[in-house]
């Protein structure tokens, strides 16, 4: 349920109808616009009285709000959600790029790809430390070791640094991690959304493999109802029956998100298509239907990569794919 608070509307007299609402036994997400105050009203409002609401002087309107994900929800918070990384941000009109290996493997090539793709534009950098694989005999990744690698890379580019979580029981060694990364077999491991909730650290939650829109929305909001709204959506692709592409990039999702929800969206185009010529052309897709950002796998041998590696690009083609890219972002009115 939403309340739209009238303009001339005192402070003291919203303070009432807050402890009123509380007092029903709901929460409530405030959200504050240039001339606008919305009251969110969270958990089960199906006792609430409606008309009673509507009667009190200084409410605009009240609508009952269909979807079961609330503080994802737009219409709870109309403006667009910036989240803050380091000295950058996603979202706002503001691009992102993130790139970098698929899998930490030595502080050479962690730290030789972290120079390279700065240099290239990139704003943050991508490296697994923790590997969930298919087959439990392929490689796992470096686990804190690998965390220790991308933390030097972190140090000598200035980059903040975006990787996987899959354990709770990892939470500790992901402290001076800036983003914390939930993959797509996880998307849905309550467990975990749960206790990243409870983190003061951006989340970059990754659509599962067959979920649809409102199931990766409602895993964003197991996030957000634990108090973190600092949540970024990635696109990765959805398994469907075709087998041309390792997956299937749903860039129609982007702008159907961006009605929805006030949650930035990114893409990644590499797990999309698992065809590293078919990442520049998807990157520029993404791009120009309104994407807030790309996360690329970028690697300076991709066919010796210890994971991923027919997927992964160079750096010299990353940087082809940065020029394409500030190409089209004053195109869509966003800026790198």
């Amino acid at each position: 349920m939403i309340i739209v608070i009238r303009n001339d509307a005192k402070q003291q007299d919203i303070d009432q109808l807050k402890s009123y609402v509380q007092s029903q036994g709901l929460r409530i997400h405030e959200s504050e616009g240039a001339s606008t105050t919305i009251l969110g009203l969270v958990g089960d409002t199906s006792k609430v009285d409606i008309d009673l609401l509507r009667s009190i002087n200084i409410v605009e309107t009240v609508t009952r709000v269909q979807e079961p994900y609330k503080n994802a929800n737009r219409k709870f918070h109309p403006q667009d959600s910036v989240i803050k990384v380091g000295d950058t941000q996603i979202g706002g009109g503001a691009f992102s790029l993130i790139a970098g290996p698929c899998s930490v493997e030595t502080p050479e090539q962690i730290v030789g790809i972290a120079k390279a793709v700065k240099k290239a534009g990139a704003t943050m950098l991508r490296g697994g430390a923790f590997k969930p694989r298919t087959s439990p005999y392929s490689f796992q990744g470096l686990g804190v070791e690998g965390l220790k690698l991308l933390l030097i890379a972190k140090k000598e580019t200035g980059l903040p640094i975006v990787t996987e979580l899959m354990d709770t029981r990892d939470i500790p060694a992901f402290e001076d991690v800036d983003v914390i990364q939930i993959g797509a077999r996880n998307m849905q491991n309550f467990t975990l959304l749960k206790e990243v909730g409870k983190l003061h650290k951006p989340v970059l939650l990754k659509r599962g493999l067959s979920a649809t829109i409102e199931e990766w929305l409602m895993s964003a909001e197991y996030i957000m109802s634990e108090g973190n709204e600092q949540i970024v959506l990635c696109e990765r692709g959805i398994r469907t029956y075709e087998p041309a592409t390792r997956n299937t990039l749903d860039l129609s999702c982007i702008p159907l998100l961006h009605e929805k929800t006030h949650l930035p969206v990114i893409v990644d185009p590499s797990h999309a298509s698992g065809l590293s010529r078919l990442v520049a052309p998807m990157s520029l897709a993404a791009t120009a239907a309104g994407a807030d950002g790309l996360i690329i796998e970028v690697h300076n041998d991709p066919q010796h990569a210890w994971c991923d590696g027919p997927q992964a690009i160079t750096p010299e083609q990353f940087e082809g794919i940065v020029d394409g890219v500030k190409k089209i972002l004053p195109i869509v009115g966003k800026r790198l």
